[in-house]
């Protein structure tokens, strides 16, 4: 005789098996919406920072040195702003202040524009006789001392008769507080005298010659000045002629901006200047 199988007994909480499913799909569904929102978000990062660097090359907004995250995460619009523009229109600075600058680019525009003025008055007469020449170029003012006025060939000993001119001139620049950059030029014609060997050290040897008389003459701080040598390799007229030589043996004293009680930004192979006057990284 078959025996009689118990009927099973019905699981009565078989729902809490649909109900976790449930759970599980809608935890999933979160967290595919907060991955996609953070994406939406590093995107947002990446346009403004395009757009930014758009109107940067259009000199808009001001440039700096802080560069973009590489990770690109989220960043507030005040990072966004944070580009270096080097291609800036060499007239104008960026509309705003800095954000390490206590002054304004519009005011030191307006003060490098009164400098020039002034310099363009007293300095006319060496102007006029093209032994000093002024341009403006993105890091601010450039003052040319060429050699035909204030030094002779192969040396770095300033010529007498130049000193009142280059006196006028360290009078001027005294009084404000501008971080100043003397940079030493020359033509591609080799040089080698019994002081030099090279156009490096002739160009070299000149910047630190005005650093100097600059720091004990005229009581320049030195934190505001550096010195650098360029030889032959950045040159502003073509040295395929007699005139354009002539217009690359030069001094330039670069005015930089206003000193603001941080480390000032130096061009590739400056060297500050110490309380020598001579360039310091020996």
């Amino acid at each position: 005789m078959r025996r009689r199988r118990k009927p099973r007994e019905q699981n009565h909480e078989r729902w809490l098996v649909s109900y976790a499913d449930f759970i599980t799909l809608l935890f999933a569904f979160f967290v595919v919406l907060y991955a996609s929102a953070q994406v939406d978000k590093r995107r947002v990062g990446q346009l403004a920072f395009a757009i930014q660097v758009a109107f940067q090359k259009m000199g808009v907004f001001p440039g700096s040195s802080m560069q973009m995250p590489r990770d690109l995460a989220p960043m507030p619009y005040a990072n966004a702003q944070a580009v270096e523009n080097t291609k800036r229109a060499p007239d104008i600075g960026p509309l705003v202040a800095s954000p390490t600058g206590a002054f304004s680019s519009a005011e030191e525009t307006q003060d490098l524009t009164e400098l020039r003025k002034e310099l363009e008055k007293t300095l006319a007469v060496q102007i006029e006789q093209q032994e000093v020449a002024l341009r403006a170029v993105p890091e601010g003012l450039v003052v040319s001392l060429r050699e035909i006025g204030f030094f002779d060939s192969g040396s770095a000993q300033m010529k007498p008769r130049s000193r009142p001119a280059f006196q006028r001139l360290a009078l001027i620049l005294s009084q404000g507080t501008y971080h100043i950059r003397i940079e030493g030029h020359t033509d591609n014609v080799p040089v080698h005298n019994a002081h030099f060997s090279s156009n490096w050290e002739l160009s070299t040897a000149r910047a630190t010659e005005i650093v100097q008389l600059l720091l004990t003459e005229y009581d320049f701080a030195p934190e505001r000045l550096s010195a650098a040598g360029y030889a032959q390799y950045h040159p502003v007229a073509s040295n395929g002629t007699a005139e354009g030589r002539a217009k690359n043996r030069r001094v330039d004293i670069v005015v930089l901006g206003r000193l603001q009680g941080s480390t000032v930004a130096l061009a590739p192979g400056a060297l500050p200047a110490d309380s020598t006057g001579h360039a310091s990284g020996r």
